[in-house]
């Protein structure tokens, strides 16, 4: 049969290539489209007006939607107008870590566990988390910035925060990859890395009806396998252990059942698991988890919410935490906080938040763990991190998003959390501070420090900080810290809120504010003297004369209405009964007995 040509008709010759001419005559002939009748969705000025129309009139703001685009869509801007949102399901497995335990006789997983960098997430998982705690933070997170917006300016989970909090690597190389994984390649990865059938694979994929495994297949099938198995059987035994582990931890997806085979990928060289960045990693993906939540119809939060509570209750450990008085330095700073559910509602979270200050933050967690454990430089680094195929900005101390012409100096904390003008008048403007309207507040005061005078209440707001930070120190120093140290404090603080600094200035007090991000030495720590606390009488009360006599003590008699005491026993009155007695006994023996 003749082929058939592109114009529909038949022919026996065989086709030949155009020429250069005639293309150069078929590019002459064809129309252009004339700008005026393209579709107006493809330009993005269109969708800024609408969403602009959409955020005008809102008291709580963004006035200026130049970085907040997305705002409209934010559960905080549907909170403002009356839409609430029930508490997230928070997706945690904290307690699924404590069914497969690394005992002596499966010593040779362990000891690859331990070398892959990843093993005190065993141990610091919290197997509890509040949710209402977690929603509330949720919700003052702003993808565009990637920081929690409060109050009083921004604040952000950074590297360092999670070197110290998890102990794991936050060097090495992004966990990166190249496209989505098919559920034939997982079926293939399941077949090679761990040594399951095709069927047995094939069965687990359909079920997850994803490239996925349930977190219960790896300890049905691998959990049994100790030292004295085959070497190919304890190889994969300890790569099921650890896709179990960064599934339960790390990587904790929506699923809340099941883990990704992807992640098997970088368990294919045992030696070199150690090479990623892990924490940088699950920073990622918890930025992107915070972000999927902040929009209204989501109902769930992922990620390793251990990290995200273990940053809130170091840094507002008068709101929420728990601390754990037999902490030591050594150990991940997760370990020092007990976790545990508040009783608050989530509205009242939400307003505690709206009320929260600057001197009410915790701006130095880590001083005490860094003699341990010093600050990484590489957390200093600024641009993007990556975990698989997710990739967030991550600008935590430098500006971001706009250059400094367009929105004003970066916020420079001190020890206090104050601010420079010029990026409180920025943030101001371009964020949304308040969550809770006031009309839906549920018993919302003012605060009795707006009544004062300006001078006094920041002179006020400015001594309590510092003795709440020196009793901050004290209360959650545990049984590390020194005796010295410990009067110090007390004495310090106690000097500060009397109103006197005369006497702290005597002492070596520890500095409040971030002098550099350098570790001091234990050298040059500053130690306290114990306080030797005297009180003078005050200056309006005359003291005693030398012959003075206290005045007799006097009895008031008891009221009519109590009982006069029994009267004493006769010693003449004679003994009970014992045959009463013994009938009793028997009587309640035989009580017992039916």
């Amino acid at each position: 049969m003749p082929p058939r040509t592109r114009g529909g008709y038949t022919s026996t010759a065989p086709r030949r290539r155009p020429t250069g001419s005639e293309r150069r005559r078929r590019v002459q002939l064809r129309e252009v489209e004339p700008v005026a009748d393209r579709d107006p969705v493809e330009h993005p000025q269109h969708d800024r007006d609408e969403t602009e129309e959409v955020l005008e009139g809102a008291p709580g703001g963004p006035i200026d939607r130049c970085i907040l685009r997305s705002f409209h869509k934010h559960v905080a801007a549907k909170i403002w107008f009356g839409e609430d949102r029930a508490p997230l399901k928070l997706v945690n497995h904290g307690a699924k870590l404590q069914l497969w335990v690394l005992d002596a006789e499966r010593s040779r997983i362990s000891e690859t566990v331990q070398r892959s960098g990843l093993a005190p997430l065993i141990s610091c998982s919290h197997r509890v988390a509040s949710r209402p705690m977690l929603s509330a933070f949720c919700e003052r997170w702003q993808p565009e910035t990637t920081t929690f917006h409060l109050p009083f300016g921004e604040m952000t989970i950074t590297l360092d925060d999670v070197a110290s909090i998890l102990h794991i690597p936050i060097t090495g190389s992004m966990i990166s990859f190249s496209q989505p994984l098919r559920v034939d390649d997982a079926n293939a990865l399941l077949f090679e890395l761990l040594g399951t059938t095709d069927v047995e694979a094939s069965r687990e994929t359909e079920q997850c009806r994803s490239p996925s495994v349930r977190l219960l297949w790896p300890r049905e099938n691998f959990s049994t396998i100790t030292d004295v198995s085959f070497d190919d059987d304890i190889e994969f035994a300890t790569r099921a252990f650890l896709l179990h582990l960064v599934g339960c931890t790390l990587f904790a997806d929506k699923s809340a059942t099941s883990v990704g085979v992807v992640y098997l990928e970088l368990f294919r060289d045992l030696s070199m698991v150690g090479r990623y960045a892990w924490g940088a990693a699950c920073l990622a993906f918890l930025y992107r988890q915070l972000t999927n939540a902040t929009r209204f119809e989501v109902r769930q939060l992922g990620g390793y919410l251990t990290l995200l509570q273990a940053w809130i209750y170091e840094h507002f450990p008068e709101m929420f935490s728990s601390p754990d008085l037999s902490y030591i330095e050594s150990r991940p700073r997760a370990l020092r906080w007990r976790p545990h559910v508040i009783p608050d509602s989530l509205q009242s979270v939400r307003e505690r938040l709206d009320r929260l200050q600057s001197s009410d933050v915790c701006w130095e967690p880590y001083v005490d763990h860094r003699v341990e454990h010093p600050f990484p430089d590489i957390a200093w680094f600024s641009g993007c991190i990556k975990c698989g195929l997710v990739v967030e900005p991550y600008h935590p101390w430098t500006d971001h998003v706009l250059t400094d012409q367009s929105r004003g100096r970066r916020c420079q904390y001190s020890g206090s959390g104050e601010s420079v003008a010029e990026y409180m008048a920025w943030y101001d403007r371009i964020s949304h501070r308040i969550v809770q309207p006031p009309h839906l507040r549920s018993g919302f005061t003012t605060d009795a420090r707006s009544s004062l005078p300006s001078h006094t209440a920041s002179t006020s707001d400015s001594r309590n900080a510092r003795a709440l930070t020196l009793l901050r120190r004290v209360i959650s120093g545990g049984r590390q810290q020194s005796g010295d140290y410990f009067w110090g404090a007390l004495n310090e603080a106690h000097s500060i809120l009397a109103g006197s600094d005369e006497t702290s200035a005597s002492h070596s007090t520890p500095s409040l504010a971030p002098a550099s991000h350098s570790t001091p030495s234990p050298a040059t720590r500053p130690f306290f003297s114990p306080p030797t606390f005297v009180y003078p009488p005050p200056a309006s009360v005359d003291p005693p004369p030398a012959s003075y006599d206290p005045p007799p003590l006097i009895v008031p008699p008891p009221p009519a209405s109590v009982a006069p005491p029994a009267p004493a026993a006769d010693p003449s009155a004679p003994a009970p009964d014992s045959t009463t007695c013994n009938a009793v006994y028997v009587r309640s023996k035989r009580k017992k007995k039916t």
